[in-house]
């Protein structure tokens, strides 16, 4: 747990001062950091491996995706992620391998908090029937979390009309950086038309090291979708018909204490992609609050861009400031070979998941 001005110097503060102590508190605890848990997505299926290991190499054979989350923009230094993600499918023996490399920093300029991580990835597919494949996946992954103190200020070192008076009195030393494994698996059934993803990360639950609380909790998810065509895209050879659907999800993560269950729906008119979310994030802290996401994507060739903004629904997500989120893919599939693989009865159903 970050280490918090103390309760006498907070209630003892200006009442601007104690406003912005207590949004950056509520903060913390959303954004989770502060309670060691991890960060989400609002574009979760184009960050689809920090989700599940098994989603490594079911899209395309292979990829590489840069995400950006800018999170709380109304509080000072806000909650930033930068992801990258890169997956390759083997060619070779059969298609049933796949290896995925995940690196990602989490910061916030206001109370110096920094989380880098890097975690490689391997996923095994196979072929149940003729329609419907199963990919099974594990991670291992290096974490390092350091908190700085230099940004913070403290009740005490203000006077009671809210003048700065110097350096505070709370000893700030004693917390050296932190590093720590984690390790995770996941498995995804799927079909041309739909998904059904489970993962579970931190199974080893990592000792964080700053108190008893500290440690990173169990993370389980559950998620899935149906892919509704309302015009197929064209095979190899057979024209440049585009892909029109339409793709509800569901999903649901449980960390901790705290609980994140989500509703939305895509518009693919491809090249084009449009969704909406309904988030419903419920936690012992801050009770139960409500957040649409919007999604849009555009594809140009091998190249994809995402852009999402988060709309708080309740009164401090509201405050808050919402998050905005950006996506960069270079992707990459052989149409031709895929034809090939089809030919030979040695190619899988293309996961339907959408790609924003």
């Amino acid at each position: 747990m970050l280490r918090q001005p103390s309760l006498t110097n907070f209630f003892s503060a200006p009442p601007g001062l104690r406003r912005w102590l207590g949004l950056l508190g509520a903060g913390l605890l959303a954004a989770g950091p502060a309670r060691a848990q991890d960060v989400f997505f609002s574009q979760a299926y184009a960050n689809r491996q920090a989700d599940n290991p098994a989603w490594v190499g079911l899209v395309d054979d292979y990829s590489a995706t840069l995400g950006y989350r800018d999170q709380f923009p109304q509080l000072a230094g806000t909650f930033q992620t930068v992801q990258l993600a890169a997956d390759w499918r083997l060619p070779k023996p059969g298609l049933h391998h796949a290896l995925g490399l995940l690196v990602s920093q989490d910061r916030t300029g206001a109370v110096g908090y920094t989380r880098f991580g890097a975690t490689a990835q391997y996923a095994y597919h196979t072929r149940l029937t003729r329609t419907l494949a199963l990919s099974g996946g594990a991670q291992i992954g290096y974490g390092r979390q350091r908190v700085g103190y230099d940004n913070l200020t403290f009740g005490d070192q203000y006077s009671a009309d809210g003048t700065y008076t110097g350096a505070t009195a709370e000893s700030l030393a004693g917390f050296p950086p932190v590093n720590y494994l984690t390790v995770g698996v996941g498995g995804v059934l799927y079909a041309e038309q739909f998904w059904v993803s489970l993962s579970g990360q931190h199974l080893n639950r990592p000792d964080l090291g700053f108190s008893r609380q500290a440690g990173l909790p169990m993370r389980l998810a559950l998620s899935g979708g149906y892919k509704l065509f309302l015009q197929k895209p064209a095979g190899y050879g057979h024209g440049e018909q585009r892909e029109i659907s339409f793709i509800p999800t569901l999903s649901y993560t449980h960390q901790g204490g705290s609980q994140r269950s989500e509703a939305g729906a895509y518009f693919v008119a491809d090249p084009v992609t449009v969704g909406a979310l309904y988030r419903n994030l419920a936690s012992p802290d801050l009770g139960t609050q409500h957040v649409v996401a919007l999604v849009a994507g555009v594809a140009f060739g091998d190249l994809r861009v995402g852009y999402s903004y988060d709309v708080g629904v309740s009164q401090l997500a509201s405050d808050l400031g919402g998050a905005h989120e950006i996506t960069l893919t270079l992707r990459a599939f052989d149409k031709l070979e895929s034809a090939f693989r089809r030919l030979r009865r040695r190619d899988y159903p293309i996961s339907p998941c959408p790609n924003f």
